[in-house]
């Protein structure tokens, strides 16, 4: 009980904050007609705000600045977060191009390295010990860049990067708590509380979109306080926050690898990602795609969690995840609807599954004409 009470004002004052200041954001951003662009790759219709994440950026600023005092780590982090949501803002309201954004999330990075020591001291990898800087900080910068964009890559319908953000930042916080560490527990409460009390609007049908101002900056957070909880720590300790982000992470990974094999650029946006595949190639429809990746989500976090105290139950559960999602990603086509080594391999032990010709899941045509369809019924 006395832990609840403890861990209440951390949450419940950036929870308030953020649920107050939203119907604001959403005024001033139809007065300023910041609205979500309508194209091949989004699901939406109409004039949607897209500055929602402004909510989430000063409830957290407020509530740190009202219920912690400021070290250099914090001061790192939130000045390094600021960088990075000031850009994504530009980018919302102007539109900038991806190196622009880039230079953005490639200064925040830099600031949460340097002024808050936000990096890894020591990679270790079985018995040998890796503490060259070039190692440690490169490591480090693209953990907190990849991550960044990896939040705001997933942040294609309603309600899922930020469900996903407080599932997320939620674990993050528990596993805090295990270890000990009273820093990432507060961190991960104020954040958590913050989306929180944005997601009510932004769950599907949203009124509002977090935008890239959210996105990026829950991203560019919640990459800062899991280096900051395992930067002292064995490479392989890392698996934890790379677990945690199993969704982020692997479907930013599967998309360049695709955007490579077609020919693409990195940058290049397609409908290929994850809940494209759910929504439209498996027709789960809008809701029920989100709460799948909320529950997939839930499944890789608790396979961490499970992972610290009991680590070789965890290992297996985890090896039967990653089995589980090979084998989603090679039926699906979602790399290449010609590869899939592990299903070819079952079929010619079991004779399952029967194997068919995927049609090309960033088809933006065929989705585009099954959405008017859907529409006009």
């Amino acid at each position: 009980m006395n832990l609840i009470k403890g861990a209440l004002p951390y949450f419940a004052l950036p929870f308030i904050i953020s649920l107050l200041l939203v119907p604001i954001c959403k005024k001033i951003g139809l007065k300023l007609g910041i609205y979500a662009v309508e194209n091949q790759r989004t699901v939406h219709r109409g004039h949607i705000v897209r500055m929602g994440g402004v909510a989430i950026f000063l409830a957290f600023m407020m509530s740190m600045a009202i219920l912690w005092s400021a070290d250099d780590t914090l001061n790192g982090i939130l000045l390094g977060g600021m960088i990075v949501f000031l850009g994504a803002l530009l980018d919302d309201i102007y539109d900038l191009k991806p190196w622009q954004k880039l230079l953005f999330e490639v200064a925040g990075a830099v600031v949460a390295m340097t002024m808050g020591e936000v990096v890894l001291k020591e990679i270790q990898i079985f018995n040998w010990y890796i503490s060259n800087p070039l190692v440690t900080y490169g490591l480090s910068f693209f953990w907190i860049v990849g991550i960044t964009n990896a939040i705001n890559l997933i942040d294609g319908l309603d309600g899922l990067s930020c469900g996903i953000s407080f599932i997320v930042t939620c674990t993050i916080g528990l596993l805090g708590f295990f270890m000990g560490r009273r820093d990432i527990c507060i961190l991960a409460l104020c954040l958590s509380g913050a989306i929180l009390g944005f997601l009510p609007y932004n769950f599907h049908p949203a009124s509002i979109f977090v935008g890239d101002c959210g996105a990026q900056f829950l991203g560019f957070t919640i990459a800062c306080i899991s280096l900051l909880g395992f930067k002292t720590t064995a490479l392989i300790t890392l698996g934890f926050p790379i677990l945690i982000l199993f969704i982020p992470i692997s479907d930013t990974l599967i998309a360049i690898v695709r955007r490579k094999m077609k020919g693409q650029k990195v940058f290049e946006a397609d409908r290929g990602h994850l809940h494209h595949i759910l929504m439209f190639k498996l027709k789960l429809g809008h809701q029920k795609t989100v709460l799948i990746l909320y529950a997939v989500t839930a499944l890789f976090a608790g396979a961490a969690i499970l992972s610290y105290f009991y680590p070789k139950a965890g290992m297996l559960v985890v090896i039967a995840l990653l089995i589980l999602s090979d084998i989603f990603v090679e039926y699906t086509g979602m790399i290449n609807p010609k590869w899939h080594p592990v299903l070819s391999m079952l079929n010619k032990l079991f004779g399952w599954p029967k194997m068919i010709d995927h049609e090309d899941p960033v088809d933006t045509q065929q989705i585009e004409e099954d959405k008017n369809k859907k529409e006009s019924e």
